[in-house]
């Protein structure tokens, strides 16, 4: 039975596309789509009948209406407040200016009895309000220093320095409050403290919307630099991502190029071991026919000796190039066949140091004979 009036109620709102649209319409704060509503149909029904009853914020009408009336409420009371504290403000301003003014110069009596009953004044109406117990307040609370509220009104100035204060009053405010507002436009406008006062009173009425202006674009752009900053934001997560995978690609076409390189020196430097090795092999032979030619001569027994020191320095330096290989090969087994390719040229350079130790032994056993 109560089928009836959500049908009805839905039914007005529209159908098809024209539903969803009104849908989305009545709750703009929610984050749905076109398509949400679409597939889900059961739902888009219950949010087009929950819209008979609430607002685009989600409050329920009647609350609305309540939530309005309480901040018109406070608004006004917020309103009479600050005209009250501009008020109280601006005497105490004025009272303020009349001392230095009293301090520089010299003040008529009757400027200074006018002032004198608007500080007497303030003060006891301040101090009565202190003494006055609020509705919140325990009646029965003993009061400061045993004061009421009528003790202090005997305070008051004379009945007639009250009246001739209050009926100056008036255009002193004035003016005070008119210096105020003039002083604010030539702050505001710098430019427009030249202009005559009626132009500058003009001016002046103007003032209010131009702040009012002034306040909602700073809004606007405050908005519009959160956003940006959000924006800013994602936008660095994301080229420091970028940056990242970047540097990561550089590093392994660094270790990668580094790796072919190396190879390429080894084997270069394996080719110019072998050469070497060869050649001290040949100048090996040749010194050894050299020396059986000079066998029974005085001086081939010091050439003897100086080949000998010679072949064993550079055997201790072969063996010194070859250990510093042996470390750079252990370095690059990690990489697989090139290292296998170098292992036996290893083993080929070994071979010939073996062969060169064994040439060394004959030729000692030689000279001993």
């Amino acid at each position: 039975m109560s089928a009836g009036p959500e049908t009805t109620n839905v039914s007005s709102l529209g159908k098809g596309d024209g539903l969803h649209q009104q849908v989305l319409a009545s709750f703009p704060l929610c984050d749905m789509t076109e398509e949400d509503l679409t597939q889900n149909p059961q739902f888009c029904k219950l949010l087009a009948t929950l819209a008979q009853h609430v607002d685009k914020t989600g409050l329920v009408v009647q609350l609305k209406t309540e939530l309005d009336k309480a901040e018109q409420k406070l608004q006004s009371q917020r309103s009479h407040w600050l005209r009250s504290e501009i008020l109280h403000r601006g005497l105490q301003e004025m009272i303020q200016d009349h001392c230095v003014r009293k301090h520089h110069a010299v003040v008529p009596p009757d400027q200074n009895m006018f002032y004198e009953t608007m500080q007497k004044c303030l003060l006891v109406a301040q101090c009565v309000r202190q003494l006055d117990p609020s509705n919140t307040t325990n009646q029965d609370q003993p009061s400061v220093l045993g004061l009421t509220p009528q003790h202090l009104t005997e305070l008051f100035p004379s009945e007639k320095n009250v009246q001739r204060m209050r009926s100056g009053l008036p255009q002193k405010l004035e003016k005070h409050l008119k210096e105020k507002c003039l002083s604010l436009l030539s702050y505001y406008q710098p430019e427009w403290e030249n202009d005559s006062e009626g132009l500058k009173t003009i001016k002046l009425s103007h003032l209010s919307a131009q702040l009012d202006e002034e306040k909602k674009r700073a809004e606007s752009l405050k908005e519009t630099c959160r956003e940006n900053t959000v924006l800013l934001q994602r936008q660095t997560q994301l080229y420091l991502s970028e940056l990242t995978k970047c540097i990561q690609l550089l590093q392994s076409l660094i270790l990668d190029h580094r790796l072919k390189i190396q190879t390429d020196l080894d084997g270069k430097k394996l080719d110019y071991f072998e050469g070497k090795c060869e050649l001290v092999l040949q100048k090996i032979k040749t010194e050894m026919v050299e020396i059986q030619l000079d066998t029974y001569t005085v001086d081939s027994i010091s050439a003897h000796r100086k080949i000998r020191e010679k072949l064993e320095s550079e055997l201790r330096a072969c063996k010194a190039e070859k250990q510093s290989v042996e470390l750079k090969l252990s370095s690059f087994e990690i990489l697989g066949k090139e290292f296998e390719s170098l292992a036996e040229e290893y083993c080929r350079l070994q071979q010939e140091i073996e062969m060169k130790n064994w040439a060394l032994k004959e030729f000692t056993k030689y000279n001993e004979k």
